[in-house]
């Protein structure tokens, strides 16, 4: 599996400070069919939980974006009064 970084991803992980190396390691434990993904994980050291989107194609994945989700869907959907 090769593994890219979008340049927007680039500079979101920069703007946040999230190690590439936490990104691969979630990306390695997660078995993923090819397409575009979205990837929320809760990971130690960060208050919020880590949002990764990726697409597969032929082996390599590309990160599109990470950064912290600082609030859950259901949470947004209470706040707008969708539930």
């Amino acid at each position: 599996m090769i593994v890219k970084f979008s340049r927007h991803a680039k500079r979101r992980i920069k703007l946040y400070n999230i190690p590439e190396l936490t990104i691969l390691d979630i990306l390695e434990s997660t078995k993923i069919p090819q397409g575009e993904y979205e990837i929320i994980k809760d990971i130690a050291g960060f208050k919020f939980p880590l949002k990764i989107v990726i697409c597969i194609k032929e082996n390599v994945v590309t990160v599109i974006t990470a950064y912290p989700l600082k609030k859950r869907k259901e949470e947004r959907r209470e706040n707008e009064g969708i539930l």
